[in-house]
């Protein structure tokens, strides 16, 4: 599966840079996560010249979640067990929550 459509390339671009955003602005366009673990990452912002980007990741424990930063060629080369890879939630709506009501919703223990 591509972790990339243009759809999401188009949102990303569209969003632009959230440097100076609240959080209540900024829209999550994208959720990659481990189909044999816990790990998570909503994805708000896309530096395409380097590869980045800028998320909130769950890596198993809601409460030492954060905001940070991920390569796309680490998700992309990330080898799990029995072949799998990183997956696109493809039902996540693009652009729908925003930053704020998805860390909220993981803080709290549940998932979107």
């Amino acid at each position: 599966m591509k972790l990339l459509t243009k759809e999401i390339v188009s949102a990303f671009k569209k969003q632009g840079d959230t440097s100076e955003m609240e959080m209540e602005e900024i829209k999550v366009i994208a959720k990659f996560f481990n189909p044999i673990g816990a790990s998570t990452w909503y994805l708000y912002e896309f530096e395409e010249e380097e590869g980045i980007f800028w998320c909130f990741a769950n890596l198993g424990d809601p409460t030492f979640a954060e905001c940070g930063t991920v390569a796309l060629k680490e998700l992309e080369d990330l080898r799990l067990p029995m072949g799998l890879r990183i997956e696109r939630d493809m039902h996540f709506p693009i652009g729908k929550h925003t930053l704020r009501e998805i860390i909220d919703k993981v803080k709290s223990g549940g998932y979107i």
